[in-house]
């Protein structure tokens, strides 16, 4: 953008240097935003680089369900949060909440750790796996999730650029639901009554993740589709505390 604006100012040799190693990594097919080191996503910069998935506009839908779902002050858990781009999101959109992201990834969370103080959010950030992080009696009111979800057979099917990003967050197993089963399983023990659970999803999991979270003990559970008309989310509820008698 900037060389078309002032394209009649010639570039240093420096200059010239940077742009042409840019353009060969580019053609290599390294994502844009690694380039760059920034992604927006809901309207805020966050940095990215090769340590994390790049977020893409249809992740901002789980925000949209979540925040409809998260009640004022409530607490929520983003897990494989990869750039914080979840979990930041949520503290920045819900001040005087609670908010923890955990990751596997000890890279990953240098990553969003980054992109919480550069943006003023507060996330307790954990490492581990799943829910193991957390304490025994920790509980939710809301978790969210984008997990490695493509079947592993169509990892090498890929366009390059997504190929270029960390192999860990995207590979969901052979039917690519293997963290997300594991996710909606544990899911209703660290909700409060009444919690939810949204998961971004593979279009070929529309029927298969709603009935896992059926079984898992959800009341309910439904998948919903993004722009594109796609299956791209699941979100699940607990039902409601009884009322006293």
């Amino acid at each position: 953008m900037r060389l078309y604006l002032d394209f009649d100012r010639p570039l240093d040799a420096a200059e010239l240097g940077r742009f042409r190693e840019l353009v060969r990594r580019r053609a290599g097919g390294e994502p844009t935003a690694y380039l760059t080191g920034r992604r927006e996503f809901f309207g805020r910069p966050f940095a990215v680089d090769d340590r994390v998935l790049v977020p893409r506009p249809e992740t901002e839908l789980l925000v949209d369900a979540a925040l409809a779902l998260l009640p004022p002050g409530g607490a929520a858990l983003d897990v494989g949060t990869g750039s914080g781009a979840l979990g930041v999101t949520l503290a920045l959109e819900r001040p005087g909440g609670r908010v923890v992201a955990v990751d596997r990834s000890a890279a990953a969370l240098e990553v969003a750790r980054g992109n919480a103080r550069a943006l003023g959010a507060e996330v307790a950030f954990l490492e581990g796996d799943l829910y193991g992080p957390l304490a025994d009696d920790d509980r939710f009111d809301l978790i969210v999730s984008n997990p490695p979800y493509v079947p592993t057979a169509e990892l090498d099917r890929l366009p390059r650029e997504v190929r270029r990003e960390p192999r860990l967050a995207l590979d969901g197993g052979p039917d690519g639901l293997a963290l997300l089963a594991r996710l909606a399983a544990g899911a209703p023990g660290r909700l409060r009554p009444g919690g939810a659970l949204v998961l971004e999803m593979h279009e070929s999991h529309e029927e298969a993740l709603p009935r896992l979270c059926r079984e898992a003990g959800f009341a309910t559970a439904e998948a919903r589709r993004d722009l594109a008309g796609l299956p791209r989310l699941v979100v699940a509820r607990l039902a409601a505390a009884a009322a006293p008698a």
